[in-house]
């Protein structure tokens, strides 16, 4: 990637956090939710946030502007959005065995927040049989062991047989790569990588499959212009030991980036009222971020090795 397309990768990320700083308000939670939506279904946005953030600060290629607004993002939602923990407390008490206020939490806690309450809660309801028997979609076990893992506990189950279960594991015909197994393809490679900090943590003949096919997966979505799970293909490809960077996709989603910042999920933005828009794009617009944040750190990494040879 040549210093060009470096700058171009990066201003995508610095757009998508000016954007995302400008609606944080947006990072709400619904205290009286209608019965058929239930209390944690907006505590997603959050935790999202929260892992974004984290990479940002640890490949350490921000600026300080972005440094700074991705900090008090973080301590807008610890504080304002989640009371400082507690809504995650109430969370956790309403729907005892949701994983959800754990997986939102553990980034968090990564970053220096703390909720002895809630901490307490986990290490309880990880005990439990129904804890562990809770049943999830492949990818989403995988993911709950990764996040056991780092907050210092056993995984429910072994990483290798949670691995074994999902779609990836098996490389299967690329042409069977609908939206939904997209986003599984997307997941396990983050969590298998703990969102592109370990790039190692890759089984070779899964690198293989993505080296080969991922190149015509990034065709077929910037085609289709599903800007969000093209997105997350490019932070797969930056999670890869020797990503291709892939100019042409990084082009297509720089150019349907709207000009305050945000990034549409599919197509062109959406119509309606600030929530309901900010509902539609938070995810891709993190998503852009969190793409332009790895993208960046390797395109840097690999320019300053070819200086240095």
């Amino acid at each position: 990637m040549t210093p060009a397309a470096t700058r171009l990768v990066h201003t995508v990320g610095v757009g998508a956090l000016e954007w995302l700083h400008a609606h944080r308000d947006g990072f709400r939670l619904e205290p009286d939710p209608a019965p058929d939506t239930g209390f944690l279904e907006r505590f997603k946005p959050v935790g999202e946030l929260a892992v974004i953030c984290k990479v940002l600060f640890r490949e350490g290629v921000a600026g300080s502007r972005q440094a700074d607004l991705a900090r008090r993002l973080l301590d807008h939602a610890w504080r304002e959005v989640l009371d400082g923990g507690r809504m995650l407390v109430r969370g956790q008490r309403t729907e005892p065995l949701s994983p959800i206020p754990f997986e939102v939490y553990v980034p968090f806690r990564e970053l220096g927040y703390s909720q002895p309450e809630l901490e307490d809660a986990i290490r309880l309801n990880h005990r439990l049989d129904s804890w562990a028997g809770l049943e999830v979609l492949p990818v989403r076990r995988l993911g709950l062991g990764a996040f056991e893992r780092r907050f210092g506990l056993a995984p429910s189950l072994p990483e290798k047989e949670a691995f074994g279960r999902t779609w990836l594991a098996r490389s299967p015909e690329p042409w069977t790569v609908d939206t939904r197994v997209g986003y599984d393809i997307t997941h396990t490679v983050f969590h298998l990588t703990d969102w592109g900090e370990n790039p190692g943590g890759l089984p070779a003949a899964v690198t293989e499959h993505l080296r080969l096919w991922l190149p015509v997966w990034l065709d077929d979505w910037l085609d289709l212009e599903r800007w969000d799970l093209l997105g997350e293909l490019l932070v797969v490809d930056a999670c890869l030991p020797d990503p291709t960077l892939d100019a042409a996709a990084w082009e297509g989603f720089a150019a349907a980036q709207q000009a305050d910042g945000a990034m549409p999920a599919l197509g062109p933005m959406p119509d309606g009222g600030p929530d309901d828009v900010f509902d539609v794009v938070y995810h891709s617009t993190l998503v852009a971020a969190f793409a332009s944040v790895l993208a960046t750190s390797r395109a840097l990494a690999r320019l300053t090795a070819e200086a240095s040879a």
